[in-house]
């Protein structure tokens, strides 16, 4: 049974190929539906949140950049951990009212409904994906480029698979409990303080340091500043990241699929 469960999980994308682009073709192409500033907005909006929080950080409180990191602007140091951090703080933030956005499909239309989670992860991706790919154009030609940088693509996917599965877990909540959508923007915004995105690990006490492996993000943070930054590879934060991946993708696939059937009768 539970096999079975997560093989459809996994294999669904590719067994309703034709259906899952069309929603992701679909997904895609209602983010600027009726927007005047359209694609750019993938860029206008990380850009600006950025020179807030670098003017913030960097020239009012000072934070400053570790040492093993060199002389690296303090705006590069943040735009690497805050794009990964953007593309997941999306798809979280949309999967709290995915499938009830959803209901009269799921109700009166006989389908795999695990692809809207799905859908809803990946789209995100894309979009700030293509962001992330500008802004690492523009550092290799700041001669910041590295054969470690073959390790990006690993990162992210590992990262898109841990999403996805804490997308299906919130997602699948949210049918039954609808106070999780003002649950989820609260969780967001204490998720996001407590990894080193706008500061470093260093100005946190020896004692706290520790336990910030407790947290995937910060693996994905530290993880992407030392392979872009510093040309190295951590085999612990990948370890943990792995792990994370692992545990949430098929977690929440299990939990998603184990709970699928009851959703028509919530909504």
């Amino acid at each position: 049974m539970t096999i079975s469960l997560l093989k459809q999980w996994t294999f669904s994308p590719v067994r309703h190929f034709r259906l899952f682009h069309q929603f992701v073709r679909q997904e895609f192409s209602s983010q600027f539906a009726g927007s005047l500033g359209g694609f750019l907005w993938l860029f206008v909006t990380p850009i600006v949140n950025i020179m807030i929080y670098s003017f913030v950080f960097s020239v009012v409180f000072r934070a400053p950049v570790p040492e093993e990191f060199g002389d690296v602007p303090f705006v590069v140091f943040l735009m690497i951990g805050y794009l990964p951090w953007f593309a997941f703080a999306d798809a979280m933030g949309k999967a709290s009212g995915m499938l009830i956005e959803k209901a009269p499909l799921i109700t009166k239309v006989m389908f795999p409904v695990q692809l809207i989670p799905m859908v809803g992860t990946l789209v995100p991706y894309l979009v700030h994906g293509i962001a992330f790919f500008v802004f690492l154009v523009y550092l290799a030609f700041g001669g910041f480029f590295d054969p470690m940088w073959l390790w990006l693509p690993v990162a992210l996917g590992l990262q898109f698979l841990f999403t996805m599965g804490m997308v299906a877990i919130l997602s699948a909540f949210c049918v039954f409990l609808r106070d999780i959508q003002q649950i989820v923007a609260l969780l967001l915004t204490a998720w996001f303080f407590l990894t080193p995105i706008i500061y470093p690990l260093s100005m946190l006490p020896d004692s706290v340091q520790p336990w910030m492996m407790l947290n995937p993000m910060h693996s994905f943070v530290q993880f992407y500043r030392e392979i872009i930054v510093l040309g190295e590879f951590s085999l612990q934060h990948f370890q943990i990241m792995v792990l994370a991946a692992v545990i949430s993708f098929f977690g929440g696939g299990w939990l998603f699929m184990r709970i699928k059937h009851a959703f028509g009768d919530v909504l």
